[in-house]
């Protein structure tokens, strides 16, 4: 028999040798061996084996977080079926929609959520739905109670499916991007070289598990490596900053860094035991970027990624392979393909702006039940079209630039928001900024600047205006500024910029 490709069988070979080391502390106190993994783990596959399932079955699972629904995904790995993670703020439209177009076998939701989640889920076919509370409560975990704990991980090869994770769907319908295990694996072997995770290493959780960035690259960085995890249900700044003395390695959103900044506890003396600070799933700016260095001693290390590929490129960790450039996101990671393509998919000059296309065993199968989409999103020999735009500089370091959907064309001229953002950023008494298009009877589209000012600043919309007059285009220049408290994000941090368009849309009109 060939070697078994499931990732789950991957992961476990890594637990170190003392089972009863404290694999995961969580922040109520309680704590988890790495045999308290291995056979809750083992307990919930085989109650999936139980429910005799047809082979690689949806396992769709909209739960809060805790250490339970991680057990869960890795059960779904090891009984070979297929991970389909739902962001906790989905509603029921939403949720109807990825149960119909996914069809899962089961359907794991919160117990306060089992009335409307169940009722969708029987009408579209599903016959198993599971409960499963972040305190430890559920139908899931009093069936699973009666199972063994003893179970063989199912044979996999590296191209079947592990897990599909939806996009936003901020243009259409959401996509299912179908992840196999092979996809998992080797971008997760690939990161515990290249960020240099090491014998000793703990991980500060704070994200959520529903996302590449706290499910895959965060869980399957500690697990490859045996390394104890300080598990935070949710993210709270002074206990993650409390937490830092006793861990080695951080990930999180721009946003989190900016919540920590804002403490007084976060010092050089609290950091000092820690390695490395990741950040990603939105842009950082080049002042936290600085603040955060300037207050830690720390440079965060800046990385990319998306649903359909795991991690793509990242700043360097080791000296020796260059510095860490804010307002980048590094090199390609190795194994990875990238280039800077222009509409016909020839590769542009060095410093051009162009679209991404990436390739690699990290490169997902395609979408879940669409392969017209699916072509569409590859390139004649096999590359994929992200849909960001960037490009790459004289020293090879990557800059995103924004997505192709968030491009304005304006009279016939392209404007890339990234760019002007990046002028307003710099702006006294900004803190941030969004640029995006609304449609103009003149011009097609033009674009309208939403400025959050720092907290006790005056900013003035005109203001903003007319300093980007002296230094930019006049196509490149903003029909209208707003001055805002906040902007939309999603849980990942991203600014939710076609919720700004929608809201802007008619201003020319």
């Amino acid at each position: 028999m060939t070697a078994n490709a499931n990732l789950f069988a991957a992961l476990r070979a890594a637990f170190p040798a003392d089972l009863d080391a404290t694999a995961v502390e969580t922040d109520d106190e309680l704590r988890y061996s790495w045999r308290d993994l291995d056979r809750a783990s083992a307990m919930l596959a085989n109650l999936l084996d139980s429910l005799d399932l047809p082979a690689g079955s949806r396992i769709a699972v909209q739960v809060d977080k805790s250490v339970e629904a991680m057990l869960l995904y890795l059960a779904v790995l090891r009984a070979g079926h297929v991970f389909l993670p739902l962001n906790t703020a989905y509603q029921s439209a939403e949720i109807e929609y990825f149960v119909r177009n996914a069809e899962p076998a089961v359907v794991v939701c919160s117990p306060k959520n089992f009335g409307w989640v169940s009722k969708i889920a029987f009408q579209a076919g599903t016959r198993n739905v599971f409960t499963l509370g972040d305190d430890r409560t559920g139908s899931l975990l009093d069936r699973a109670a009666v199972q063994s704990d003893v179970h063989q991980a199912v044979q996999r090869q590296a191209d079947d499916l592990a897990a599909i994770l939806y996009t936003s769907g901020t243009t259409g319908r959401s996509k299912g991007a179908m992840l196999t295990h092979g996809n998992l694996l080797s971008n997760a072997q690939v990161l515990k070289d290249y960020w240099g995770w090491t014998e000793g290493d703990v991980l500060v959780h704070a994200l959520p598990i529903f996302h590449v960035h706290g499910l895959f690259v965060a869980i399957h960085g500690a697990l490859l490596n045996g390394s104890r995890i300080l598990w935070h249900a949710r993210f709270d700044p002074k206990r993650v900053i409390a937490d830092l003395p006793r861990a080695t390695v951080f990930m999180g959103v721009p946003t989190l860094y900016v919540r920590m900044l804002a403490e007084a506890a976060l010092t050089k003396e609290q950091c000092a035991s820690m390695r490395l600070f990741i950040a990603g799933s939105a842009p950082l700016l080049p002042e936290t970027f600085n603040a955060w260095r300037e207050r830690t001693g720390h440079t965060i290390l800046e990385r990319y990624g998306m649903s359909e590929t795991i991690m793509l490129t990242s700043n360097p960790y080791r000296t020796k392979d260059g510095e860490r450039r804010p307002g980048t996101v590094g090199f390609p990671l190795p194994g990875v393909g990238l280039r800077v393509c222009n509409d016909q998919d020839r590769e542009v000059a060095q410093g051009e702006i162009g679209g991404i296309q990436v390739k690699g065993p990290n490169v997902f199968k395609g979408y879940w039940r669409m392969p017209e989409k699916t072509a569409e999103e590859f390139t004649k020999d096999g590359w994929f079209k992200t849909g960001d735009v960037g490009k790459i500089d004289d020293r090879g370091y990557v800059h995103i630039v924004g997505r192709s959907k968030d491009l304005i064309i304006s009279g016939g001229y392209n404007v890339y928001p990234a760019e002007i953002e990046g002028y307003i950023n710099e702006m006294p008494g900004v803190a941030e900024s969004a640029l995006v298009g609304v449609p103009h009877p003149d011009f097609g589209e033009v674009g309208v600047a939403v400025v959050v000012p720092k907290a006790g600043a005056q900013v003035q919309a005109d203001a903003v205006v007319a300093a980007l007059k002296s230094r930019l285009a006049n196509f490149k220049i903003p029909k209208k500024c707003f001055v805002v408290p906040e902007l939309p994000r999603n849980t990942m941090g991203k600014v939710q910029k076609n919720l700004l368009r929608e809201q802007h849309r008619d201003l020319f009109r």
